[in-house]
């Protein structure tokens, strides 16, 4: 089947840890909620709600900054058991649609429906399904008193930029005739694969917007290389990515063994800022952001822990990594005795968080 004959929806849920939170203790409601380690401590925020997000908070913020931007905030430490078993009962709701599912996340995943619609033209197909998101959304509502959004489209890029398009609550449909006048307005970092390095270098080039992609005369392999070619297809709303096939591998990491035991903060910090370094430089290589970031420390007898931690929105940037990895460090008290090894990885790796798109779909 041709990705113009795909229905395909990105199902993301809204806060999910926060909504979560927010569900099960009422008095939380309409607040702005921080899940993630106390302002007074030096740890960071794992999610926060729309309203705290108004404050600007994010995913792995100091706790201490996050306080300062929202004094209101209420802190809540973060119950991953209770945040994955929500996920399976989703995924059980969602599971019954007969879709082609992947999950890509604890609160996000990809449905190929193209099965569950009879044979038409690909704009009828799409708007056929409406209704299916509409009753998707609805069951999740009424089932688990949660709000998720919804992107439908005839690709994977569109369907993830449809989801976060109108967020909270929202469903978006992206018609194959209007997905080039979707794209044109959008920055190019809002494409799949468009990192920070890659944007960079399109800026440098004059290239701010998807419509400036669309337009460029070649393929843009001169300025990108073999990414080139696939970027300037994205720009043009075509994806034939399918759903279901994970791609890529499924962790990174980095370890340093010391000449001499050491329990030096003075030498562990710079190390360990070198390791989210080296790992931020292949993600953003790669493409991926890393949900999970794991620590791990081998000691003078060769004993080795390892403790990680799950942020809502993926990680990229080295900075991120090296304050959830000494968070782990100091939460768990693992420098407690002089340090034979240090490592650092990311698993749960998926496409970058796009953070809401601003633009007014109806006016273009």
């Amino acid at each position: 089947m041709s990705s113009a004959a795909r229905v395909i929806f990105h199902l993301d849920m809204d806060a999910f840890y926060a909504s979560v939170e927010q569900r099960d203790r009422p008095e939380l409601r309409g607040r702005p909620v921080i899940v993630g380690s106390p302002p007074d401590r030096r740890g960071v925020v794992c999610a926060a709600s729309y309203e705290a997000r108004k404050f600007g908070i994010r995913s792995a913020m100091p706790s201490m900054t996050a306080g300062r931007l929202c004094p209101e905030g209420v802190f809540v430490r973060p119950e991953f058991s209770r945040y994955q078993a929500e996920s399976v009962e989703i995924m059980k709701i969602v599971a019954t649609t007969g879709a082609v599912i992947e999950q890509v996340s604890i609160d996000e995943a990809y449905l190929d429906l193209s099965n569950a619609l009879p044979p038409a033209e690909a704009d009828e197909r799409l708007f056929r399904a409406v209704p299916l998101a509409k009753e998707l959304k609805a069951r999740i509502r009424k089932e688990r008193q949660l709000a998720a959004s919804i992107g439908v489209a005839g690709n994977r890029l569109l369907a993830k930029l449809g989801s976060e398009f109108n967020k909270p609550d929202g469903l978006t449909l992206i018609p194959e005739r209007d997905k080039a006048a979707f794209l044109r307005p959008l920055p190019v970092r809002a494409i799949h694969g468009v990192g920070e390095v890659t944007e960079k270098n399109l800026l440098r080039h004059g290239l701010k917007t998807v419509g400036d992609l669309q337009d460029y005369p070649t393929d843009l392999s001169a300025l990108l290389g073999s990414f080139g070619p696939v970027l300037k297809r994205y720009a043009c709303g075509e994806d034939d990515r399918i759903v279901g096939e994970r791609e890529g591998r499924k962790s990174i990491g980095s370890e340093h063994t010391f000449e001499r035991d050491t329990d030096d903060r003075a030498i562990l910090r710079p190390v360990l800022r070198e390791l989210a370094a080296d790992i931020g430089n292949s993600l953003q290589g790669k493409q991926l952001g890393a949900y999970t970031v794991q620590v791990k420390v081998r000691y003078s007898d060769f004993t080795t822990l390892t403790r990680q931690m799950t942020v809502e929105e993926p990680v990229t940037d080295a900075a991120d990594l090296y304050r959830l990895g000494a968070t782990l460090l100091r939460r768990d008290q693992l420098v407690d005795r002089p340090l034979r090894l240090l490592g650092l990885s990311v698993s749960s790796l998926g496409e970058p968080f796009r953070r809401q798109l601003e633009f007014d779909f109806a006016s273009i």
